[in-house]
């Protein structure tokens, strides 16, 4: 046990990088030496367990926080405990262990069933979600709900909302394109404890007054009531009520209070204000209770996760036992000297250093390119080299801080043939936006093209379904659709709502056709295509409208490379037609795949080699964090999560220059703040955490 138990605040101080070298598995000299009960029954804990496990498994009663570095055994050390106290004879019944993934719990059960075989499957195992809908089929009555709920998934929630707005009369003013937003709003309000009425105000900042704080009321109130006719619950529902029955409800707290006699969390560090106050009812009146995570690779505020959950808990629980797992079986001595450093800038934070138990091997390299295509030639041509020598295409990722920053990279794979598994949403030409947008180059280029028409026609005001409909069918009568949309009498032939917005597509359709200078290229069709209203259309459609014109800037470069519409979507398609396999095939495949994706989505991941592309200010930390409270430290602990990836290898990508909407910006992007901070610790040159890679014009 530490002597640390509560979180530090910034100190400067250089972690050291040195550690002994040991196989993984340890052998029962070394892990068991300064152990405690390094043997109980049938299982050699001595043997499988280092001392900082063995500390955390055989700790006794009581409330306790484990901070977990990175690749340090979490997972082995929950597991253990639990095959403990089944072989000391706790009822399976007695035991909660709850995680983030029902996957992980069944893993988990799993080894711990490899370990003590016996009825591990009456141990509650599971997500909140899961334990919340287990108690509340047998309560539900008692908050005015029929046990036969339904639950509700996101895309249920998101079509009652819109029929709430339906119901309102509000679908004409643009209220169809908000039950996303809507749903966002309830759900953070909900998972955080946050008023209502702030939440709407500052996730509707940037959308336009017709979407207000009012209307949304309005409809998250008819939201409500619809569930509670249907007899439903969201999934945000299931936290919340399963922590106002222990609440309210005496007989409901002392059943399961005194059933679960030891509840265990992991990722605790990830828990939101409903999550933390269930555990807090459940383990009220034993106080055991125990929870393992690291307070540096807390990521998902966004989700309502509270970063304080953690740092607070030993004040939270007086007396808390705090341990630390800091032994790291996963990266060289070089990646965890970087890791040590970068997140020692962390304003508040449980001190750890983690200590490599891997050979020595080479440091990480920075890697200055010029811009975004010279940045995704030498991340592909790297990986090629790498896969030349032997590394498998599975052991390799590149990792970025949002969706857009893969755009150049999915390109330049797909035309080396370089195959990949993307993993951070959408595939880049199935957004809806860059669909919009191809949708007009597709008329230019056929204007036969229906489904085509009926996209666009679409995207407007006063033209619904049934509307672009008729219109399809007049154009279409006509024989050449194009020539008939920009007949001048054309507006006096459709219904008199749809005139206006039409006049608009009429004006765009005829500056994409051009005049004697001859058509403008595809890079410059895009552009009048936002100029032409779709910019617009992007404030009122979206929730992130910035982060969808960045995609079509993008866009707009990559197409300037080709000499016209038709060879830009032949590319295009061949690019959205790569990886159509279903997604069992895809797993099955993903060992000979190279991963894409975000920061987010490879926690609890790791690669031999990694790739951390924009190492940019403004990408990482995102430009808009930096305005958010907590947004730069939780930029700091996205960017330690990355690092901590990496087994063998790590790259860190800096472009220096990019494209703004007036052109080619030449002037340096400075590298992020985090590669930056790395510097003054290290004023030798010898003694920097990473190698600078210099390329070559070739890349």
């Amino acid at each position: 046990m530490t002597n640390d138990q509560t979180p530090s605040r910034k100190r400067n101080r250089k972690p050291s990088a040195e550690g002994r070298e040991s196989d993984p598995s340890l052998s029962g000299a070394e892990a068991g030496e300064g152990g405690t009960a390094a043997k109980t029954g049938a299982v050699d804990y001595g043997r499988l367990l280092n001392r900082e496990q063995q500390a955390v498994v055989f700790a006794g009663d009581g409330p306790i926080l484990v901070i977990a570095g990175a690749g340090s055994g979490k997972t082995r050390a929950l597991t253990f405990r639990v095959a403990r106290l089944l072989s000391e004879g706790v009822d399976p019944e007695r035991i909660l262990l709850a995680t983030f993934t029902n996957k992980a719990a069944r893993d988990m059960l799993s080894r711990v069933e490899s370990l003590v075989p016996g009825d591990c499957g009456r141990i509650w195992g599971g997500t909140f979600h899961h334990l919340a809908n287990r108690i509340l089929r047998s309560w539900a009555h008692r908050l005015g709900y029929e046990r036969s709920f339904t639950i509700l998934d996101e895309d249920d929630s998101r079509h009652l909302v819109r029929r709430c707005l339906e119901d309102l009369g509000m679908t004409g003013e643009g209220g169809a394109r908000t039950d996303r937003t809507v749903r966002d709003c309830i759900s953070y309000a909900r998972n955080t404890g946050e008023p209502l009425t702030r939440v709407i105000r500052l996730r509707t900042a940037s959308r336009r007054d017709r979407i207000s704080p009012e209307m949304l009321e309005r409809v998250i109130e008819r939201y409500e009531a619809r569930k509670r006719e249907g007899n439903a619950m969201d999934f945000d529902d299931l936290l919340v009520n399963l922590r106002d029955l222990l609440a309210t409800v005496p007989e409901a707290l002392d059943r399961y209070s005194e059933q679960f006699l030891h509840v265990l969390v992991d990722e605790y560090q990830d828990t939101n204000a409903v999550q933390a106050e269930i555990l807090d009812l459940l383990a009220g009146k034993h106080g055991n209770l125990l929870v393992v995570g690291d307070d540096s690779q807390s990521i998902y505020s966004f989700r309502g996760a509270n970063h304080e959950n953690i740092l607070r808990f030993p004040r939270r629980y007086p007396g808390a036992k705090v341990f630390k797992l800091e032994t790291n079986y996963r990266s060289t001595p070089e990646i965890l000297h970087m890791a040590n450093l970068c997140i020692t800038c962390a304003d508040e934070q449980f001190r750890k250093e983690l200590r490599p138990m891997k050979e020595s091997g080479v440091k990480p390299a920075f890697v200055p390119l010029r811009n975004p295509f010279q940045q995704a030639l030498f991340v592909a041509q790297r990986i090629e080299e790498l896969a030349g020598a032997g590394t498998a295409p599975g052991e390799i990722a590149v990792l970025y801080r949002a969706h857009h920053l893969s755009t150049e990279l999915q390109m330049e794979m797909t035309k080396r043939g370089i195959p990949f598994d993307l993993r951070s949403g959408i595939r880049f030409t199935d957004q809806a936006h860059i669909r919009d947008v191809t949708a007009y180059l597709r008329i230019l280029e056929n204007p036969m093209d229906e489904p085509a028409w009926r996209r666009v026609l679409l995207l407007y005001r006063g033209v619904g379904k049934a509307v672009a409909e008729k219109v399809w069918k007049q154009l279409a009568a006509e024989g050449r659709p194009l020539d008939a949309l920009l007949d001048p009498g054309f507006s006096g032939t459709v219904q008199k709502s749809a005139a206006g917005p039409l006049s608009g597509l009429q004006a765009l359709m005829t500056a994409l056709i051009g005049g004697r200078e001859g058509p403008p290229g595809p890079g410059r069709c895009i552009s009048l295509i936002l100029e032409g209203g779709y910019r617009e259309y992007l404030k009122d459609a979206f929730s992130d409208p910035g982060a969808r014109e960045e995609d079509l800037a993008r866009l707009a470069r990559y197409a300037s490379r080709f000499p016209d519409p038709g060879s830009l979507l032949g590319e295009l398609a061949l690019l959205g037609g790569k990886d159509e396999e279903t997604e069992t095939l895809r797993r099955e495949q993903s060992r000979d795949r190279v991963v894409l994706g975000t920061i987010h989505q490879a926690k609890g991941l790791e690669w031999s080699v990694v790739f951390l592309v924009w190492c940019t200010e403004g990408m990482i930390p995102l430009s808009r964090a930096l305005q958010e409270a907590g947004g730069i430290e939780e930029e700091r602990r996205l960017f330690y999560v990355a690092v901590t990836r990496a087994k063998d290898q790590l790259y860190l990508c800096h472009p220096a220059g990019d494209s703004s909407r007036g052109g080619f910006r030449r002037s340096a992007l400075e590298p992020s703040r985090f590669v930056r901070e790395l510097v003054p610790s290290s004023p030798r040159l010898e003694t920097l955490p990473f190698e600078e890679w210099y390329v070559e014009d070739g890349y």
